[in-house]
C-alpha cells in the first residue's frame, strides 16, 4: 500500500480551505491566483474535475483537471479564462498561451487564455514537466 506524502497530508486540507472561500462570484487577487497556482493538489481527487475559481479583471477563472493515459499520477490542472464568445483575451489582461493537455494515449497542444500573473510565474499550468 502506498502511502501520501506528508507534504500532501498537510496541503490537503489547505487546499479545500482555500477552493471553499473561492467561487464563481469570488473577486479574486494576484495572491489568490499564485497561492491557488502554487498549491499542490490530489491528483486522484481531482482527475477530471473543473472548478469555477471565481472572476479576475471582470471574467470567470476556472481550473481544469486533464488526464490521459497514466492516471492520476500525471493529472494536469491548467487554470485559464472562460471567455465569452467573442471576448479577447488582452481585454482582461490576460497571456495568450498554448499549453500542452493530457489527451489519449499522449498529449495534444491547445491555446488558453490565462491570467498574466500566473503566465509571468509558469503557473497556468500545474505540474511542470
Amino acid at each position: 500500500m502506498r502511502l501520501a506524502p506528508k507534504s500532501l497530508l498537510f496541503a490537503a486540507p489547505l487546499a479545500a480551505i482555500l477552493l471553499c472561500a473561492l467561487g464563481p462570484d469570488t473577486d479574486l487577487t494576484d495572491a489568490d491566483l499564485i497561492g491557488y497556482g502554487q498549491q499542490d493538489f490530489d491528483r486522484g481527487e481531482m482527475m477530471y474535475k473543473h472548478v469555477d475559481l471565481g472572476r479576475y479583471h471582470g471574467a470567470p477563472v476556472v481550473a481544469d483537471f486533464s488526464c490521459a493515459d497514466v492516471c492520476p499520477d500525471k493529472t494536469t490542472r491548467i487554470i485559464h479564462y472562460a471567455l465569452d464568445d467573442g471576448q479577447k483575451c488582452s481585454t482582461v489582461n490576460g497571456a495568450e498561451r498554448t499549453l500542452e493537455v493530457p489527451t489519449g494515449i499522449g498529449k495534444a497542444q491547445q491555446k488558453f487564455c490565462v491570467p498574466k500573473v500566473l503566465a509571468d510565474r509558469h503557473l497556468a499550468r500545474t505540474p511542470q514537466y
